[in-house]
């Protein structure tokens, strides 16, 4: 039904639900309705005080016109071949502005993409709709892709057909939210990067402190890995530390993450203090990684970064040599999920801070303070009072493991006792 209606000169302007005005009138007897293509309403009325000559007019030419001028309504004012939707939408002055080439590139690429999915029939933008846009989101899911990267797809098509909405009478097809997918989709097989243990990362400086193991630049890479060992930095952040960042008497780094701007003053443990003194032996330029640094920064003809995944390939021939391999496969993905990786360090960073008690606050001053890392493994801060928690819902009393041990030595220097009966209290006592 209608939500709205406002009788004109010549005929009536209704709203439908949706939103879209439409124009209901007479011509030679006939009752005519056609969609205005708005949802605004002085624009629908614009359009009909246009129309009202054409109307009022009885001779078959003038209503020749009235049918060409009706016709004419079904597209904007503003008429976009799809051709040219790349073109516009990267002049435009309400673009997204990415922050590396990239992601601009991602952006020409997806909208491609679902522009390739389109009929042939389809030749303006104004003739995409919510129909089309489902129907690609549908096949995007049949590609097996991952829930974030689904939706980063359908995030980027949503801000260039908000961008370009003037060509978009009624509204972005992009708006609706079953175009999305949820988490949940992969609570079954949620893959997670893991943390290494000691003895892997021991293992790691090891292998790269063997002459029969080999990779490009491999002086390098040791220093790297040092860094995102004992500082908990990303891949990044490590690769392109530069020297006037370090000051190895006072035994501190500072670090402006390029993933947050954040910037973070870390202590220089004495492991990272050693081969960053050996380091000095080739230092020839801002960059205490030279070659390391060239090869992370190199870019294809169009611009698109190339080198990090040079880099990175570096860094997970070195977790291979000691036996883990870093993706798995997942069920429902095409790709698979990294679970060891140069972020591993930041994980087994965390975790080490956990073991050894240091606060929260401090290990996200180091981290920097949007970390979501640490939440994984403070989790067990407030475990006991839980434990206790639940004790007394169901009526119990829970005893912690050093109250059990205390009272078990207890026990053993209870004079007059059996010793048999004695082992037994003990046994009691101890059983978890």
């Amino acid at each position: 039904m209608a939500r709205k209606v406002m009788k004109q000169e010549v005929g009536t302007i209704y709203q439908k639900p949706s939103g879209t005005y439409y124009y209901r009138y007479q011509i030679n007897g006939e009752r005519k309705a056609i969609s205005l293509k708005t949802k605004n309403q002085e624009e629908a009325k614009r359009k009909v005080k246009e129309l009202l000559p054409v109307l009022k007019a009885t001779s078959i030419e003038v209503v020749s016109a009235h049918v060409a001028h009706a016709r004419n309504l079904i597209k904007p004012a503003n008429v976009l071949p799809l051709a040219e939707v790349w073109n516009t939408y990267s002049k435009h002055p309400n673009r997204a502005t990415p922050a590396t080439v990239n992601e601009r590139l991602n952006y020409e690429a997806d909208l491609r993409d679902f522009l390739a999915s389109l009929p042939e029939s389809c030749q303006y933008l104004h003739e995409v709709t919510p129909e089309l846009a489902d129907a690609y989101a549908q096949k995007l899911r049949e590609r097996q892709l991952a829930v974030d990267t689904h939706n980063r797809k359908i995030k980027r098509l949503r801000k260039i057909f908000s961008t370009l909405i003037e060509y978009c009478p009624d509204g972005s097809p992009f708006q609706s939210p079953v175009l999305w997918r949820k988490d949940r989709e992969e609570q079954e097989h949620n893959t997670r990067r893991l943390a290494f243990t000691r003895e892997q990362e021991q293992a790691l400086l090891d292998v790269l402190a063997d002459s029969t193991h080999k990779v490009k630049n491999k002086p390098e890479i040791r220093v790297i890995y040092h860094l995102g060992m004992f500082t908990g930095q990303r891949l990044k952040d490590c690769v392109l530390l530069q020297w006037h960042k370090v000051d190895l008497e006072r035994r501190r780094i500072w670090v402006k993450q390029f993933k947050t701007g954040k910037e973070v003053t870390i202590p220089i443990a004495d492991q990272l203090l050693t081969v960053l003194e050996e380091a000095l032996a080739w230092k020839r330029d801002e960059y205490i990684c030279p070659n390391c640094a060239a090869r992370y920064k190199q870019k294809d003809a169009s611009g698109k970064d190339v080198g990090c995944n040079k880099v990175g390939l570096d860094i997970l021939r070195v977790i291979r040599w000691i036996g883990l391999e870093p993706s798995v496969e997942v069920p429902g993905r095409k790709k698979k999920a990294t679970v060891y990786g140069f972020h591993s360090l930041r994980h087994s960073f965390a975790s080490h801070c956990a073991e050894a008690g240091v606060p929260k606050a401090v290990l996200l001053s180091i981290l920097g303070t949007d970390s979501d890392i640490a939440d994984k493994y403070y989790v067990h801060i407030g475990e006991e009072a839980q434990m206790e928690a639940i004790a007394a819902v169901a009526s119990i009393t829970t005893k912690s493991d050093r109250q059990r041990i205390e009272e078990a030595l207890k026990l053993l220097d209870t004079p007059d006792i059996p010793a048999e009966e004695i082992l037994n209290r003990v046994r009691h006592v101890l059983k978890v």
